[in-house]
């Protein structure tokens, strides 16, 4: 599972960290009167709305190069480009600056924040555990636009990026152009370009009109990926690294920012699992010595 409802399981680890902070710093410490615990509160929801406005702008300063090219792909929020300490350490600094006179407002603001964190973490946490435990890339076979059957199993041995995806899905034909451009910047990654539902012809007909080419642009009319990976909405990327392991996904469009950010990670992760290049004999022994007559 790749996300809960339409929200992508990193959002929905933010909301459910939000609600108990506030629930926290509003409820949860009786020993504070109540109109300590309402001011500390609305600081709460103040200061997270700072952090993310900080965290954001990080994210978008760090990979300004790519958020330039498309200026409207800056308050694309749902691609999740978030710089997250970032955005911690500015939400803290500004709660603190604005309870400075006020300090009966810390102890739930910052019990809030606290709970907030905490359960971020453990969400985290438990989200990088099902990635690793999450099945390998799908043993299925589909077609090309030719008819051919091709087996997913054949691309294993790179790093893979699989996007499910439909013609008529418009943020699935914003993203087009990006996917296209990625697979001229990383030759090393192999896209797999899924479509869900439709027919050779109406596939054609589409990448002719938009002038795209992919390498391996795939028919699945039956939508046996969507199923196998348990998402229901497109569209949906998922990155497996070179042994076929689930390493991150992606529900919702993608912005060039996010998704280049997104390749170096599978890069850096699957140069890790790489297992370690044999060293020759010769270089291994040191070399031997002419004999002395």
């Amino acid at each position: 599972m790749i996300g809960i409802g339409p929200f992508p399981m990193k959002t929905a680890a933010v909301i459910a960290a939000a609600v108990l902070a506030w629930i926290v710093a509003r409820y949860a410490l009786r020993a504070s009167d109540v109109t300590s615990r309402r001011a500390g509160a609305s600081v709460l929801l103040d200061a997270l709305a700072v952090g993310l406005f900080t965290a954001r702008a990080v994210y978008v300063v760090r990979w300004w190069p790519d958020y330039s090219v498309s200026p409207a792909s800056m308050i694309a929020l749902g691609d999740g480009g978030f710089d997250v300490w970032a955005g911690v350490g500015a939400a803290l600094a500004w709660a603190l600056w604005r309870t400075r006179q006020h300090r009966t407002q810390r102890r739930p603001m910052l019990a809030g924040m606290a709970a907030g964190l905490a359960i971020w973490g453990v969400m985290h946490v438990g989200l990088t555990f099902m990635l690793r435990e999450a099945p390998p890339l799908p043993a299925l076979t589909l077609t090309d636009i030719a008819g051919r059957p091709v087996s997913l199993d054949t691309h294993r041995g790179k790093p893979i990026v699989m996007n499910l995806w439909a013609s008529w899905c418009p943020p699935c034909r914003r993203e087009m152009p990006v996917l296209a451009q990625a697979q001229a910047d990383y030759p090393d990654v192999r896209f797999l370009m899924i479509n869900q539902g439709e027919t050779a012809n109406t596939v054609e007909a589409f990448m002719t009109s938009q002038g795209l080419t992919f390498d391996h642009l795939l028919l699945d009319p039956e939508s046996q990926a969507m199923r196998a990976v348990e998402t229901r909405a497109l569209p949906t990327t998922l990155y497996f690294d070179a042994h076929g392991r689930l390493v991150d996904a992606h529900l919702g469009e993608l912005t060039a920012a996010r998704l280049r950010d997104a390749l170096d990670d599978l890069r850096r992760q699957t140069s890790r699992s790489a297992p370690p290049a044999a060293v020759s004999t010769s270089q291994a022994s040191p070399a031997s010595s002419p004999s002395k007559e």
